[in-house]
């Protein structure tokens, strides 16, 4: 586990699955059915009830043939999983930058943070949204995820600990790499 600027704030190297915090984020798509990527493997670890959940939301709050738009979150029990609940939020798909997806990435990880305050969740982690199938750039990703996180905790007592979590070294370290050059690295202001 590696801190970044705070004890709030940590990048942590495994499967979010297996993570014991109050909540996880889902990377979801828009019908909250389960998919490929983390979404599908919440889904297969967490078990039929998470399902279940997700198709009275559907039902009742999405049902039109759109589903959930993207940058909302809801959230569910865990299921069979260590953390007590899911926090589905829908990313943006990349479409070349111009098409508001930093606007919609930024909410995304804004609804899950305040679904976080409002159910007083004390721990949660964060998949990279977006960054998979949807085809959003790592770094810019990295990048609109920290600064959101980091402002709203600054002013926020819930949740206490966010964790960025990576399946791998790769993903991992280009993460806090690409934080400690936008956001520490003093000689950028030197020219």
């Amino acid at each position: 586990m590696e801190f970044l600027s705070s004890d709030r704030i940590a990048v942590l190297r495994g499967d979010i699955t297996k993570l014991e915090v109050d909540a996880i984020v889902n990377a979801a798509n828009s019908q909250l059915l389960g998919g490929g990527g983390v979404d599908g493997a919440i889904h297969r670890a967490g078990g039929p009830e998470i399902l279940e959940e997700c198709k009275a939301i559907r039902k009742n709050q999405y049902p039109g043939p759109e589903g959930m738009p993207p940058g909302n979150a809801v959230v569910t029990s865990g299921g069979y999983l260590p953390a007590k609940k899911i926090i589905h939020t829908v990313g943006p798909v990349w479409g070349g930058g111009n098409m508001g997806e930093e606007a919609i990435l930024e909410k995304a990880y804004l609804s899950c943070l305040e679904t976080a305050l409002t159910n007083k969740i004390s721990s949660i982690a964060f998949p990279a949204i977006s960054t998979g199938v949807f085809g959003y750039p790592k770094k810019k990703a990295a990048v609109t995820a920290y600064r959101t996180v980091k402002k709203f905790i600054e002013s926020s007592r819930y949740p206490e600990m966010v964790y960025f979590v990576f399946i791998n070294d790769q993903d991992a370290d280009l993460f806090i790499k690409t934080i400690e050059t936008v956001f520490f690295d003093d000689s950028l202001d030197e020219d």
